[in-house]
């Protein structure tokens, strides 16, 4: 009965969907359009069913903001599938819904970039302002966010114990509007949000933004419901946009991220890294040490290090490879510096030089700190041995990332330092023996004192009361 309208809808998209995949959307618009399939006319046919804004706010994940639904909507019946012209109309069809579907989660950055333009504005003639695009990003990353969050998908990340994520969004909102190539270049902030964005612009943006695609493959996904109904295979699988994050959900801690800024960095980290993090070192608990800051980060694997000065500016580097002390430079080319406060901002090495990581400790001839980019004594991003401070010197830019400088003051000093190590980190030697440890309770408050914890704690058991016992010390 639905099928045989499924399958007309299927003749005006490029995509063959299974039948697994074709029952899942006859039962989705079936739902959405208040109707069942076992409904039929007095002749036995299948009755026309159709989609209204009504209808379609009354389906929707109440984690969806209502202009987002306004905004989907408008985007579903813009569609022409047929190749008729008599304006919009105020219902959908089966055959619109569809192609609604092929278009955002298999379409072309073209095919993309139409729907967009749609739900930015209906009734578009070709282009749309910038300022448009602002109000419909902001509202996407915030159904996002909502839906994570109503869906208990943030991951042991909270809104409680992360910061303000309203700012964040804002954040993320510009860095993404930044992306956006406008004709003149020279404009400024303020005035780009008044400039009008053609097709041409949009398709651009999309094709090489990879947020605004994820962002609406999430938003049907998960705002239709079709996540609950367990589809099989990758074309309604939903990539996670958050990483596990161990080590702050039993404690007081509040790490200086928002939720926006940590999809920023997830994002941006190589995808064999992106499982999890894991708190290793917060200046809250473990003090102002520089002697137990590298203590904790040392052979731990990448990581990222976070810091916010006494300015409020947040900022840090990913780092590719495990800390180690010596007095050489260390990394490759996959670390990077970035700015998450006042602005989100990712610098990738320049190939210039080699210089992505650097720790010393108790050195008389080289100097003592931690360091990122750049070289001695001017650093992309340096923490100074005596802790407390560092400098970011970079004028005009840092020769190995490329980044400005990052910190509010050229010198600066240190509110709060967080290190998270990222993906499933190496095995401790220390702790390689599981079984000798688990018995003897004294090795491991050996371990404890000497600022060691057993990685094992946090991968054998998916609670995190062993791991947090493990960061405790």
């Amino acid at each position: 009965m639905g099928n045989a309208e499924s399958h007309s809808s299927q003749g005006c998209c490029r995509f063959h969907y299974s039948p697994e995949e074709l029952a899942i959307l006859d039962s989705v618009f079936d739902a959405m359009s208040g109707s069942s399939t076992s409904e039929g006319t007095k002749s036995g046919k299948t009755a026309k069913k159709l989609v209204t804004l009504a209808t379609l706010k009354a389906y929707v994940h109440k984690a969806v903001l209502g202009t987002m639904t306004v905004r989907l909507y408008n985007g579903m019946r813009s569609i022409d599938p047929i190749k008729k012209s008599t304006g919009l109309t105020d219902t959908i069809t089966k055959k619109q819904f569809v192609a609604f579907i092929t278009y955002v989660l298999r379409g072309t950055a073209e095919e993309r970039s139409l729907i967009v333009e749609r739900m930015i504005s209906h009734d578009a003639d070709g282009s749309v302002k910038g300022k448009q695009i602002k109000e419909f990003t902001e509202d996407l990353i915030k159904s996002v966010v909502n839906l994570l969050r109503h869906e208990k998908m943030l991951r042991d990340w909270t809104l409680e114990k992360t910061g303000d994520s309203t700012l964040g969004l804002m954040r993320l909102t510009a860095y993404l509007m930044s992306e956006l190539k406008a004709e003149d270049a020279q404009l400024s902030e303020d005035n780009l949000l008044n400039v009008e964005y053609g097709k041409h612009a949009l398709e651009d943006w999309v094709y090489r933004v990879s947020y605004i695609p994820s962002f609406l493959h999430l938003l049907v996904t998960m705002g239709f419901h079709i996540t609950k109904l367990q589809p099989q295979g990758e074309l309604f699988s939903i990539k996670h946009m958050l990483p596990q994050c161990i080590g702050i959900k039993y404690t007081g801690l509040v790490t200086v991220m928002d939720i926006p800024s940590v999809i920023f960095l997830h994002t941006n980290l190589p995808s064999e890294l992106q499982s999890q993090w894991k708190l290793i070192f917060s200046s809250q608990t473990h003090g102002e040490s520089f002697s137990r800051f590298s203590g904790q980060i040392l052979h731990k694997g990448p990581s990222i290090l976070v810091i916010k000065d006494s300015d409020g500016y947040i900022f840090g580097g990913f780092a590719s490879h495990s800390w180690d002390v010596k007095p050489q430079f260390q990394g490759d080319s996959k670390c990077f510096l970035f700015t998450l406060s006042p602005q989100l901002g990712i610098y990738t090495s320049t190939g210039y030089n080699d210089h992505y990581m650097y720790l010393n400790h108790g050195q008389q001839t080289m100097p003592n700190g931690l360091g990122m980019g750049g070289q001695h004594n001017y650093f992309g991003l340096w923490i100074d041995g005596d802790y407390g401070g560092g400098h970011s010197k970079a004028k005009p830019r840092c020769t190995t990332y490329n980044s400005p400088q990052l910190s509010a003051q050229e010198n600066f000093s240190i509110d709060t330092l967080e290190v998270w190590t990222v993906g499933i980190p190496p095995e401790d030697p220390l702790s390689k023996s599981k079984g000798v440890l688990d018995q003897d309770p004294e090795a491991r408050t050996l371990l404890e004192m000497i600022g060691k914890t057993r990685i094992s704690d946090g991968l054998r058991d998916p609670g995190e009361d062993e791991e947090e016992e493990g960061n405790a010390s």
